[in-house]
């Protein structure tokens, strides 16, 4: 299984945003609370430009969730989901870049 996002995982827009995922879901590995395609992801920092008109990227639409893992009923994140950049004007800048995930859980 690859990865699950989590509130620690690092994620960028294409043109070097900061993604700031608010989680939808309680569950927790290794601290950090695990997100789900309902999370909210807010970018900042984006410097994308249209000719010379600033156009950042604001937030991710997530596209592709896990196809097997789920978080109470919900599609969980992995390293293979799949999340579009969208602009303040609705449109689609490019797929969220995923640097770093949480890649093992453990219990007691």
């Amino acid at each position: 299984m690859s990865g699950l996002l989590t509130t620690a995982s690092t994620l960028l827009c294409p043109h070097g945003g900061t993604v700031t995922a608010t989680p939808a879901s309680t569950n927790v590995i290794a601290g950090a609370p695990v997100l789900t395609e309902s999370a909210t992801c807010m970018i900042a920092g984006c410097a994308f430009v249209v000719g010379t008109v600033p156009s950042p990227c604001v937030t991710v639409q997530w596209v592709a969730p896990a196809a097997r893992v789920s978080i109470g009923g919900t599609p969980a994140l992995t390293a293979a989901s799949v999340g579009l950049c969208i602009g303040a004007t609705g449109a689609p800048q490019g797929p969220v870049q995923i640097a770093a995930t949480q890649t093992a859980a453990t219990g007691q």
